[in-house]
């Protein structure tokens, strides 16, 4: 197919739609009116052959040909982005919007409170965090970036291994003034303790300890399981069990006094964090200083 600078356009409109999720506010975002966005759209399928978006009363969603020809086409839209920088004598500029979907405990628990200084150093970019217990889609919610913990499950998307978290096994004073403090993990299998639901196998995390290269798991049980991980620490907190947390963001917690580190002889197992992208060309500048930030904060814990 010749090259019809229409169809650039469209895709612009077509990327409006997929960032904020509905005709309505790509309208107000691109300053066309609702049925000037649906025509751009329309116009767009027309030259393509193909239908991009199912779209309802309720809800909006890339069909499968629209996925697959979005996903090649949101590189080179960043690259145009970048260029227009490059242009203008500002390659290494990170400005714009950044929409990450982001782990539940690694914003609230790691990054809250350390933001400002990111918000300071890059007063042109704004970010918006989706926070959920599982990793959405970030093509179809139009997101940048993705960082989550865990080994990666989808192949479609590129993952970059960060950095790796240390596990601690945690309890409150209370706790342990009540039901007493366990000397080894195995001790754990009598013991209250609270579970945290994997978001991959939607099951409880098994309870893994490591130390000089042996490697015990114990079966754990308790009264509470959690998919949110602030509440499980503040239950944690007051007593109600013991809990497997990322040391990162227990460290105030630890020195306070507040929490009391169980077995520091066994700090052997660790918990990678990923970066995921939805396109194997390279960042942009913007997506690039985000991960900067996230290494730059976790080192500093």
């Amino acid at each position: 197919m010749p090259f019809d600078g229409r169809i650039l356009s469209g895709v612009s409109v077509l990327a409006a739609v997929i960032e904020t999720g509905s005709f309505v506010r790509a309208a107000e975002v691109i300053g066309l009116s609702d049925s000037g966005v649906s025509r751009a759209i329309g116009r767009l399928e027309s030259r393509l052959g193909i239908r991009l978006l199912d779209r309802t009363t309720r809800s909006l969603m890339l069909t499968d040909e629209g996925r697959r020809f979005y996903e090649h086409v949101k590189p080179h839209l960043e690259a145009i982005a970048d260029a227009s920088l490059t242009a203008s004598g500002n390659a290494s500029a990170v400005r714009g919007r950044l929409k990450v979907d982001i782990d539940p405990f690694f914003l609230p628990l790691v990054l809250a409170g350390h933001l400002g200084t990111l918000c300071d150093r890059y007063p042109d970019l704004s970010i918006e965090f989706v926070t959920r217990d599982h990793l959405g889609d970030l093509v179809m919610e139009g997101i940048d970036l993705a960082v989550r913990f865990g080994q990666p499950r989808l192949q479609s998307l590129v993952s970059q291994r960060l950095i790796e978290a240390p596990i601690l096994t945690v309890a409150s004073k209370r706790y342990i003034e009540r039901y007493g403090k366990p000397s080894h993990p195995s001790d754990l299998a009598g013991h209250r303790c609270l579970q945290f639901i994997d978001p991959q196998t939607r099951r409880p995390f098994e309870w893994e300890f490591a130390r000089d290269g042996e490697t015990i798991e114990v079966a754990t049980s308790g009264p509470l399981t959690f998919t949110d991980p602030k509440s499980m620490l503040e239950e944690c907190l007051a007593g109600t069990g013991i809990a497997q947390v990322i040391g990162w963001g227990v460290g105030a917690r630890l020195q306070q006094g507040e929490l009391i580190d169980l077995f520091p002889d066994w700090h052997g197992e660790r918990f990678p964090l990923f970066a995921y992208h939805p396109s194997r060309k390279h960042p942009p500048a913007k997506v690039r200083a985000f991960i900067d930030f996230c290494l730059e904060v976790t080192k500093a814990l």
